[in-house]
């Protein structure tokens, strides 16, 4: 009995987390303490997070810090946070992609911000950080799609990984370049890219024995196309007509598709079931459920 109700309250907390918009991983319980790092990420400005949406449903999320091929400044981190929060809330979205300023997708954490947050305990809480925004990124209601130009290092290869599926252009890399800095992965993209690509072939790339080029990353599962542009604006209008053909359709529904996902990839098989009938609920009946059945029955006649 007492196992039985352990079991049931893990379950109960893990949907709780997962569904309930603006709860995050790590909490003063864990030691983390948001505020206190955010101040201190305040402290190393540069670069922006800029968010496009459009009207077709499909977002557009830029890491803009060219001059340090779009490194991720302490500002930036805080930029993200506050981009996938507008996200969490922007119903009428339906896709996102995310790319890097200047044809280049990103370097990483700025070596400046890391230098000065150089104890253990400063890294352990961007670690936190950055692991409660990407989780939270992962969970949006939106199918998402890492367009990777030029290169993705460190972080930058992480960021890639919290995305739904991966574009690279011909010349592009991914390369987890954290093993030649004296540090795992800690934005989480270990985890992601296990469940990616598997843990053999996760071992290979973190230990830098394999290097992502567009090729080897096709062959590997790691992405899903490579394209035919590298060019800037030419590669992300390829990336936005790829992510169209699965965004069609209504916004709720969409949404409906990829939480239900989200559930059957995190939660025991008897809870993503429950939150599957209860997403159901959202939708069946709906506007675009009835339109649908009408349009079948006069095809059908």
């Amino acid at each position: 009995m007492a196992k039985s109700l352990l079991k049931t309250s893990s379950l109960s907390g893990r949907t709780k987390l997962l569904h309930q918009t603006g709860l995050s991983l790590y909490s003063t319980s864990h030691g983390f303490y948001e505020e206190e790092v955010k101040k201190k990420l305040q402290q190393f400005p540069g670069g922006s997070i800029d968010l496009q949406k459009e009207d077709s449903g499909i977002g557009i999320l830029t890491l803009n810090n060219p001059s340090k091929m779009n490194a991720f400044s302490g500002v930036m981190m805080l930029q993200l946070l506050e981009k996938v929060i507008e996200l969490e809330n922007w119903t009428e979205g339906k896709g996102l992609i995310v790319r890097g300023a200047k044809n280049t997708f990103s370097s990483g954490s700025d070596l400046n911000a890391v230098k000065s947050l150089g104890t253990p305990e400063d890294g352990m809480a961007v670690c936190m950080f950055m692991q409660n925004t990407l989780t939270r990124f992962m969970r949006l209601p939106l199918i998402s799609v890492a367009l990777v130009q030029g290169w993705a290092l460190g972080g930058g290869a992480e960021f890639t990984t919290a995305c739904d599926f991966r574009l690279m252009t011909p010349e592009s890399k991914i390369r987890f370049v954290h093993k030649e800095m004296g540090i795992i992965p800690s934005w989480g993209g270990t985890t992601r890219l296990v469940e990616i690509i598997g843990s053999r072939q996760a071992l290979k790339v973190l230990s830098g024995a394999l290097k992502l080029d567009s090729k080897y990353a096709l062959h590997i599962g790691m992405v899903e196309e490579v394209l035919q542009s590298s060019d800037e604006t030419k590669s992300l209008e390829e990336a936005q007509e790829w992510l169209k053909q699965f965004i069609q359709g209504p916004p709720e529904v969409i949404r409906a598709l990829k939480k239900s996902v989200c559930s059957g990839r995190e939660l025991y098989l008897e809870e993503a079931l429950q939150n599957e009938r209860d997403l159901l609920g959202t939708v069946w009946g709906g506007p675009a459920n009835l339109e649908a059945i009408a349009k079948k029955g006069k095809f059908n006649k």
